[in-house]
């Protein structure tokens, strides 16, 4: 199995990092009687599961055939819980009802080529959901009233064709949304009683961000989170009789994340903050022994997961970056708590790397934050991967990372730059990054390799570029703009054409095109400018190999932005490899897929980069088509 004389921990099966966890995922029934978790079956298909609490009762509920469930939620009765599932990768997902007691399932959007969204449940209205569909018009999704026993069907809310989000009171009426606005922005709207007509309570511009998060108990408040007025996105309380703005949670520096409410009262309790690790600000005086006892339980990032109706009991889990998850389930009387499992306990025993939160200056002067990883066994300098994540308006963020830690087992380093553009610093950094793409977000990833070498972490001889989708995307950049910097590229559902792109998006998205067109160029009147930022049309600058993973049914990057840059490519002998997985979409969902690819990547980068890999053997049930 190993190619070169290292001293490099064993080879760590792929199956072992690739494959499906042992168990998930758990959630509480809101009675307090049954934990939920997904894990596989028989066939190695993630399923739900059922166990009564306090017992060992483990059974399965669900018979998903192919793709495996990965979201899951409980309705308020207790022998009610939803799932979803696209048909293989689509996107156009499915709720489907399942019945704890007799294991019977209920396709409850059996529309087809119609996406379902999950808006709306509230505790005193068990027998009801609000979902998003775009059935009437595949541009927009309007609101829905589902009766859950009966599944009859009613259209609460029409969308005027705007519409991007839908907020309900407590009461379960839709009285305030988030528009997309003309000018890439969005504007906060807001209705008394669900038969008045709409009002704008506020307007984002196109560089900044903002939205409804949810009301009050008593209606009289609306929370939204923006970053008007400031750099960062605030929690904020308005006042919807005087329409007076308070501010209830903020930090100078980065962005309100996670929010948790209280299960009945509506309340907002903390609030997180993710700087280079999840920090957590308590607002409730009521919750603050709880998130101390809780931050004592073992090493890690902790989250919250899920929590009965009378809030007595709680899911905690616990991330770590060199090891599985934790879950446990902690007692709010007692504070005392139980480990339930980790999702892959063969992680325990392995000899995982540390990741270690990073930064380095840019060449006008912004400071990129990011991640290093580094291979154990070994001395520096490292083969190295820039691994560039997706979005690219997302993060990066800290803890295990199954392709991270693939990469640190075969002999290399891990760089992660969280360059401009990324989401969670202020939207000055978000800023930075518009009309970006293939220029300063580029120069970001370069500067990231040369502090990589100035600091003698890499060997500049062998740094390759992977990553998926705006990564993707990054990859191609790397290898047509800056084509003697990286050894090879991976390029994961990468778009290779700004133009084809835009016009190939979701229907859905079309609202938010705006804003997309703001921040990348615009179509209609920047042609040129897009091509010149689009690597399909530099392939003759190519000099170094590539290999792409596309799914065929990935309806945000068609298959089409990787066939038309491969045809380009060989054309002119370019060496470039290709594997299309046909039931796939947006990246890779079965594990069958996940481990055929992996295996394939892994031989790539140890024929360029020299890093052990394990052989590819015969992998049943994979789609993949490799030319």
């Amino acid at each position: 199995m190993n190619r070169v004389k290292t001293k490099l921990p064993p080879i760590i099966p792929r199956k072992t990092l690739f494959g499906n966890p042992k168990r998930a995922s758990p959630q509480l029934s809101k009675d307090g009687r049954y934990i939920a978790y997904l894990a596989p079956d028989k066939r190695d298909i993630l399923q739900v599961w059922l166990r009564t609490l306090g017992k060992t009762d483990d059974r399965i509920l669900t018979d998903d055939k192919k793709r495996g469930i990965r979201a899951y939620f409980w309705t308020y009765n207790p022998e009610q819980l939803i799932y979803l599932q696209d048909a293989d990768g689509d996107e156009n997902f499915h709720l489907y009802l399942v019945n704890v007691n007799t294991n019977e399932v209920k396709d409850l959007t059996p529309f087809p080529e119609v996406k379902a969204q999950v808006i709306d449940l509230d505790d005193r209205f068990p027998d009801e959901i609000l979902i998003g569909l775009n059935k009437e018009n595949p541009q927009k999704f309007d609101v829905y009233r589902l009766n859950l026993q009966t599944g009859e069907m009613e259209l609460e809310a029409d969308n005027p064709g705007n519409i991007v989000a839908w907020t309900a009171n407590a009461e379960m009426q839709i009285l305030a949304a988030t528009a997309a606005t003309a000018d890439g922005g969005s504007e906060l709207l807001y209705r008394e009683t669900t038969d008045k007509p709409w009002e704008t309570l506020r307007h984002w511009d196109a560089d900044e961000e903002g939205g409804a998060l949810d009301f009050s108990l008593d209606g009289k408040t609306l929370y939204i989170i923006g970053n008007h007025n400031a750099n960062t996105q605030r929690l904020i309380g308005l006042d919807l009789a005087s329409k007076e703005e308070k501010i209830i949670a903020q930090d100078e520096q980065y962005d309100v994340g996670g929010i948790v409410t209280h299960p009945t009262k509506r309340n907002i309790q903390a609030v997180s903050f993710y700087k280079d690790k999840l920090q957590w600000q308590v607002l409730d005086d009521e919750v603050a022994t709880d998130f101390e006892a809780i931050a004592k339980i073992r090493s890690g990032q902790y989250f919250i997961t899920s929590r009965d109706l009378n809030d007595k009991q709680w899911i905690v889990g616990f991330l770590t970056d060199d090891g599985p998850v934790y879950y446990y389930l902690y007692s709010r009387e007692t504070k005392s708590y139980n480990l339930l499992f980790s999702n892959q306990p063969e992680l325990e025993d392995l000899p995982l790397a540390s990741m270690q939160p990073v930064s380095y200056q840019a060449r006008d002067g912004l400071t990129i934050h990011g991640y290093l990883t580094v291979p154990q066994g070994l001395e520096a300098p490292y083969a190295t991967v820039m691994l560039v994540h997706g979005g690219p308006w997302a993060r990066d963020t800290w803890g295990y990372s199954p392709q991270v830690q693939w990469l640190a087992n075969r002999g290399y380093a891990v760089l992660q730059p969280n360059f401009r553009g990324s989401t969670g610093y202020g939207k000055d950094f978000v800023n930075a990054g518009n009309r970006q793409w293939a220029a300063a977000m580029h120069d970001d990833l370069i500067d990231g390799v040369n502090w990589l070498i100035k600091e003698k972490i890499a060997n500049p001889d062998k740094i390759a570029i992977m990553g998926g989708s705006y990564g993707g995307y990054a990859t191609l950049v790397g290898l047509t703009f800056t084509p003697d910097v990286f050894a090879c590229g991976v390029d994961i559902v990468g778009p290779s054409n700004l133009i084809t792109l835009m016009q190939s998006i979701p229907p859905y998205w079309k609202p938010l095109m705006a804003m997309f067109q703001h921040r990348v160029g615009n179509l209609e009147t920047e042609e040129e400018f897009l091509k010149s930022r689009s690597p399909l049309f530099y392939v003759d600058k190519i000099n170094k190999p590539l290999l792409i993973g596309q799914g065929a049914n990935d309806p945000r990057v068609k298959q089409a932005e990787s066939e038309q840059i491969v045809e380009v490519m060989r054309k002119a002998n370019k060496p470039v490899t290709y594997a299309l997985y046909t039931d796939e979409g947006h990246g890779f969902a079965r594990p069958e897929n996940r481990l055929h690819f992996f295996g394939v990547a892994e031989e790539f980068l140890a024929k360029y980069l020299g890093g052990q890999f394990e052989p590819i053997d015969a992998i049943a049930g994979h789609s993949g088509v490799v030319s």
